[in-house]
């Protein structure tokens, strides 16, 4: 890479396919992609999470190191607005309906997990305390996800945003701009069996969860958008 090649900061928002999107970028540029993953923001209450994204942003300006070309995890994007500024940048991220990916997103957090790992606290919460598909996506503590990541940082910033309801024919299309046409072949999905599954639920609680979520609802439209546009 040289002095002058943009950073490729890569955000995996949960349930979009982004584990599949970690292999592709592995193979790609190897030992060069730094994953951040340690600190899942939403096992933290949001002013911490906030407050974490802004010192650590500042703390990782001189920390990145010359052989980092390539970030990939879950992370506020903030952070690394703030550690590259004046430095070039490419972001990109991936979206999933938002109501899917909410609903998903709760039967994940509850399967095969014994709700006893520090690092997950909230997840704990939601394993040991029995919550419902009804408390999960109803509850201030996960609403807007997408928004939630995004805190600080603006969306028009991304330069590429997958739809994963079209993973195969988006990821032929990331992976001739990004990785020199070496993986046209789309990755291989982990959980391909759920990532674009529409989980049967009542139509009533369906059409409250979008309702609550609508900020989220409302950014997938406008990805949707700006896709069809571009």
């Amino acid at each position: 890479m040289a002095s002058n090649d943009p950073f490729f900061v890569s955000l995996h928002l949960p349930k979009t396919a982004g584990t599949s999107l970690r292999h592709a970028l592995r193979a790609r540029f190897g030992a060069s992609v730094m994953e951040d993953y340690d600190a899942p923001p939403m096992q933290v209450p949001r002013g911490r999470r906030e407050w974490s994204a802004l010192v650590e942003g500042f703390r990782l300006t001189k920390a990145l190191g010359p052989g980092v070309v390539a970030i990939h995890g879950h992370f506020l994007p903030l952070k690394y607005r703030i550690a590259l500024r004046g430095r070039p940048a490419r972001y990109v991220t991936w979206l999933r309906n938002p109501v899917e990916r909410v609903i998903s997103h709760y039967h994940y957090w509850r399967r095969d997990y014994a709700g006893d790992d520090p690092a997950q606290p909230l997840r704990n919460r939601v394993v040991n305390e029995d919550w419902s598909l009804e408390r999960f996506c109803l509850g201030p503590e996960l609403r807007n996800v997408y928004r939630q990541y995004l805190w600080g940082f603006d969306p028009q910033r991304f330069e590429f945003i997958g739809i994963t309801e079209r993973y195969d024919r988006d990821f032929e299309r990331f992976s001739r701009r990004y990785l020199d046409g070496q993986a046209v072949t789309p990755a291989t999905l982990v959980n391909p069996d759920r990532a674009g599954e529409r989980y049967a639920i009542d139509a009533d609680l369906r059409a409250r969860i979008g309702r609550y979520h609508a900020a989220d609802v409302a950014l997938y439209a406008w990805a949707e958008a700006r896709h069809r546009g571009g």
